[in-house]
Parts: structure tokens; sequence; C-alpha cells
């Protein structure tokens, strides 16, 4: 990110950054990790050290993810038919299965393993884990796609006193013990509002929400749940960007302060978000008086 800058300049980026380190040290940030950060190798590389940055520094990073394309891969490649409503994979028992075992022992490792590059700092977790992400069946026409009935995040709090980075797979139970898929935008929020998280950052494959969705120049940097309903009423807002702002609105409404959308494909997304005066992406937090955040 420093190539080609004198001297000088690079001094002058890591004061930039130091009231933010000291104004974040200690706070929980919730990162949901997707799209292409997570499928182009050269950026999960730089997603990896980003998140040991973060913790580097004293923030307390907790990484979510999900993994709907290696579990589409994996399936076409057994000959599965795959169908899709509203968005949501129908997942039958196989399906789960699939889904179970890309998530949880394919994804989850590959993500742990590349932080621990970096040193013995990341710790992998399904939401199966020590009951952390309770799960009700979401529609019975959908199979076992579950949401989030409560979160018990003792197992993940454990871990970040220990000073490791929580890796979570999306996959919850209910009380019988069946095991559900879970999209992993709504666990990102159940979970950063359980663990009192200060940002819940969304790492998806636009710049932002757009007021045009074939238009970057209109990136909405900051706004607000009411700003977001008049949006939609006048139909500024509408189609694919409904969905990823519905995940921030999510977050505010579990008790996150703020919840951001990244674009994820830009190389050290997160530390320009949190180290930087401009910061980059889009802000919603809740209405009402709020004191100046990046």
């Amino acid at each position: 990110m420093t190539a080609g800058l004198a001297p000088s300049q690079r001094a002058e980026i890591l004061i930039e950054a130091l009231p933010y380190i000291r104004r974040f040290a200690g706070a929980i940030v919730v990162v949901k990790y997707g799209g292409n950060a997570m499928t182009d190798p050269e950026l999960a590389v730089r997603f990896a050290e980003d998140i040991v940055l973060l913790h580097a520094v004293g923030i307390r990073p907790v990484v979510v993810h999900g993994g709907g394309p290696q579990i589409g891969d994996l399936l076409a490649r057994l000959g599965k038919a795959t169908e899709f409503r509203d968005g949501l994979r129908v997942t039958d028992a196989e399906t789960l299965d699939v889904a179970r075992m890309v998530l949880v022992g394919k994804v989850n490792r590959d993500i742990v393993s590349a932080l621990n590059r970096h040193g013995p700092v990341a710790v992998g977790l399904s939401g199966e884990d020590a009951s952390l992400i309770v799960a009700d069946m979401l529609d019975p026409e959908l199979g076992f796609v579950g949401d989030v009935k409560a979160v018990n995040p003792a197992i993940v709090e454990r871990l970040l006193a220990e000073h490791l980075i929580p890796v979570v797979s999306t996959i919850g139970a209910d009380a019988e013990g069946q095991a559900y898929n879970i999209n992993a935008d709504t666990v990102a929020a159940a979970l950063a509002g359980a663990l009192g998280a200060e940002k819940v950052l969304y790492l998806t494959d636009v710049p932002g929400l757009l007021r045009d969705v074939d238009d970057p120049s209109t990136l909405i940097t900051r706004t607000t749940p009411s700003e977001i309903a008049r949006f939609i009423d006048e139909g500024i807002l509408s189609g694919g960007m409904i969905p990823k702002i519905d995940a921030c609105l999510e977050a505010l409404r579990h008790g996150v302060p703020r919840a951001h959308l990244l674009d994820g494909r830009i190389v050290h997304v997160l530390l320009l978000e949190l180290f930087t005066d401009a910061g980059i992406g889009t802000m919603v937090e809740a209405d009402g008086p709020a004191e100046e955040a990046p």
C-alpha cells in the first residue's frame, strides 16, 4: 500500500492511523468475510494480513464467514442440482452435509491457516460449538436453512480473553441438535450484538451503498435507518442494494452502534476504513445524535 512513497509520506500514514489505533484498542470488531475477498487468492492473503494487524495493535477482531460459491462448486462436482428461492439455497439433508463439510472442514480451516501463517493467533469455530448459534428453521420449504434464535457468545469471549482471533462458520443447531445452514450476514449481525461489538464490517463486491448501482460516484458514505427508509420509498435504493443494506440494519437492531459496507475487492480495505480520516465505503449508524466516527 505504501510502495513508491517517500519515507515522510509513509510516516504520515502511520501518524494518521495512530488516533484510530488508540481509539479502537480493546474494541471488538466483527468482520463478515465473503465475496471476491474470499475467493481471490491474493485478496485472501491481504485479508489475513489486515486481520492480524488489527489484532497486533490491540483490536479484537472476530471473523464470520460463509462459503456459498464453494458449496455450489462441490455440489456441482457431485452432480447434485441446486435450487434457490429468494436468494437462499434449498437445503435437503445431503446438501446440508455438503455445506457442513465445506464451511467447517474446508473454508474455515483455510482462513485459520492463512491467519496462523503470521503466528498462533486464530481458532476455528462452528456455530454448533458450545451452542454458539442456536438456530430455528427459517422456512420448511427451504429445508435445513436456519435463522438465529439465540447467541451464546461465551466461547468467543473466552477466545478473545486469551488474545486469539475466533473464525466462525455459520452452521447452527437447534435444541435437539439438528444442524442448519444460516446466512453469514445474519450471523455476523447477531454475534456482533451479543458481543457488544464496536462495529460490524461487511465485505461485499460493491463500493458500498449506491444511489445508482451502475455509477460508483453515487456512493452514500454515511447514512441512518430513517434516511434509508426514505431512499427506499423514493425508489433511490432498490434491487440488489436492499439485501446488502438489510444486513447493516439488522446489526443496528441488535445494538451494534455502526455497520459498514466495504468493497472487499480493494486491497487492505479494512485498514483504509479503520485507520484513515476519510474512511471508505458506506457507514450506517443509528438515528439521532452520535459521536463522530471514521
